[in-house]
């Protein structure tokens, strides 16, 4: 199984696409991801990224449903750790 985790770009560097890297923000923690396959990227856009690359991008609402959807992911682990 895979994972990917949508993160908002913050700042891109280089204008060569396949050297094209960003700093993407994952809830406040900002990681340099390859951003060598959504050539067309903005600033403030949304990406799915997985072992270190953008693989898509996603509009507002999608990104902001699946961060919301790990966040209860999240609540839902914690609260079960607590009880054993």
């Amino acid at each position: 199984m895979c994972l990917a985790v949508p993160g908002k770009v913050v700042s891109i560097i280089g204008d060569q696409p396949l050297m094209k890297k960003g700093r993407v923000s994952f809830g406040g923690v900002i990681k340099e991801v390859s951003l060598a396959y959504v050539p067309n990227v903005e600033v403030g856009n949304y990406v799915i990224v997985h072992v270190g690359f953008a693989l898509s991008i996603l509009d507002e609402e999608a990104a902001q449903k699946s961060l919301a959807e790990f966040k209860e992911i999240e609540t839902i682990l914690h609260s079960d750790s607590y009880k054993s």
